[in-house]
């Protein structure tokens, strides 16, 4: 079976505090139980989460819809974003199959980044390395206006905001992930076919403000 490896790359520094590091945990938990209906998404769909404070870490292992469990999440220290884009690309060798001569391996992985703040680290090196990996597509979602979307253009095209990091919102982008997730798993499982980028991924919600 070709898996579709999807990252989930989530801010857990100390702004996201409160309201919107619960919004995340519900998003996340409403995502998952949204994508367990869909027929297409519980054959071939794997779930990874890392988060990033003053630490990226892989809190969640490429996992099947079926076995996900949530994981508490907590918000302290600082947005260490390099980090965690070295780290999404260490896991995209070791976990995504690649295609040999004998298998047809993984789908492309799909990544989702959302963060409420600009990296504190020195992210560049972690960009770089990121960059080498190939993706169906990269989004990332700036949340609230303590974000910088010319830090995250650098990293994707495809960049979206969120005019308040609150629930509404935030739980907005996760339904708009959980439809392009379901999107991405009819066309392989169904069509054998990749999507190729941003513009094949069904239509932001009005909250979701497409970064040009």
């Amino acid at each position: 079976m070709r898996r579709l490896p999807v990252y989930l790359l989530l801010d857990t520094s100390g702004s996201m505090t409160g309201e919107p590091i619960e919004a995340v945990k519900n998003g996340v938990q409403v995502m998952i139980s949204a994508l367990r209906q869909n027929p297409q998404a519980i054959e071939t769909a794997f779930i990874s989460i890392i988060t990033f404070d003053s630490v990226a870490q892989q809190i969640i292992p490429l996992t099947d819809l079926a076995s996900f469990q949530m994981v508490d999440l907590r918000a302290t220290g600082t947005t260490a974003l390099g980090e965690a884009l070295k780290l999404v690309s260490n896991r995209i060798d070791y976990e995504v199959a690649k295609t040999t001569t004998e298998q047809k391996g993984d789908w492309k992985p799909l990544v989702f980044i959302m963060t409420d703040g600009i990296p504190t680290d020195d992210w560049l090196p972690g960009l770089n390395e990121f960059k080498q990996r190939k993706t169906a597509f990269t989004v990332a979602c700036a949340a609230g206006t303590g974000a910088d979307t010319a830090v995250l253009k650098q990293i994707t095209e495809n960049v979206v905001s969120l005019d308040t990091a609150d629930s509404a919102s935030i739980g907005k982008f996760f339904q708009w992930v959980t439809a392009s997730i379901g999107v991405s798993s009819t066309r392989v499982e169904d069509g054998g076919k990749e999507i190729q980028g941003f513009k094949e991924l069904p239509p932001p919600l009005p909250e979701l403000n497409i970064v040009i």
